[in-house]
């Protein structure tokens, strides 16, 4: 892990993964048991047909990479599945249970589905300590002490233990995203939704957030990530998804997708954006 407040640089790590495809031999593992299932999920915005009737299922221990071009519907899938975005038709369960409607069930939803976004969405009156261990507390009911304990497990293990007395705008964006995801992991998720978590950083940040979320993939947590780090998707993913226009166009193994995408749209996409 990066050391404390040190980025591990490198604006390479959106390129071609010097992990290389088979380094994430660890993330092989994934269980077929199901963790996620959508079945014929649509959304509109307006007369904006933006998911068109998507079947997923994300199994236990599994790391789902979902790419494809902008206004291909990946952010509002991923924000689908916690339900901060509505849908019109179709199921989404999560662990065998359907999303509930407003209110407490839903809270302890969200508190099992960890969330991380393009924006850290950190509290900038609170302390790194304060941002981490404040969920657990009011949501969990876990005594402060319990919870400012494991919150500076998290910290050291993402790197800012160092950084925990601090406010967030005291923070390069790497290490407020960072302390995002510290974050989520202090509720004890059962799966991780990043969406697009990089897009905002400067280069020289992007490695040290995508290092964190290589070590959860290579421990087993399960993952749902929205993101144009192709470097990450070839060496980290158990499974590529590619969107377009609200559908999914392919389902397929990093290995797959790279090497031989079965579709023009595919190709086009991946024409575009490996030709660096």
């Amino acid at each position: 892990m990066a050391a404390d407040g040190a980025g591990t640089g490198g604006a390479g790590a959106g390129g071609a993964g010097t992990e290389g495809a088979g380094a994430g031999g660890a993330v092989t593992a994934a269980s077929s048991d199901p963790l996620i299932e959508l079945r014929g999920v649509n959304k509109h915005f307006g007369s904006l047909h933006v998911l068109k009737d998507i079947d997923l299922t994300v199994g236990r221990g599994e790391v789902l990479v979902v790419i494809g071009p902008s206004g291909s519907g990946k952010s509002t899938l991923c924000r689908a599945i916690n339900r901060l975005e509505t849908i019109d038709s179709g199921t989404i369960a999560v662990d065998g249970e359907p999303l509930p409607e407003e209110g407490r069930e839903l809270a302890k939803l969200r508190a099992d589905v960890g969330m991380v976004f393009q924006s850290f969405n950190l509290f900038a009156h609170k302390t790194v300590l304060e941002n981490v261990a404040l969920a657990p507390v009011r949501v969990r009911g876990r005594r402060k002490d319990q919870a400012e304990q494991r919150a500076m497990e998290l910290l050291h293990r993402v790197g800012l233990s160092s950084q925990a007395p601090k406010y967030p705008a005291q923070l390069s964006g790497g290490q407020q995203q960072r302390v995002a995801i510290a974050r989520a992991l202090a509720m004890d998720p059962k799966v991780m939704l990043f969406d697009e978590p990089t897009s905002a950083l400067d280069p020289e940040m992007i490695n040290e957030v995508l290092e964190v979320m290589r070590q959860l993939a290579q421990e087993g947590m399960t993952m749902v990530v929205v993101t144009h780090e192709m470097g990450f998707a070839r060496a980290s993913a158990n499974r590529v998804v590619f969107m377009a226009d609200g559908a999914i166009v392919e389902d397929r193994t990093p290995e797959e997708f790279f090497t031989a995408p079965e579709t023009d749209r595919a190709k086009d996409f991946l024409s575009k954006i490996l030709k660096h």
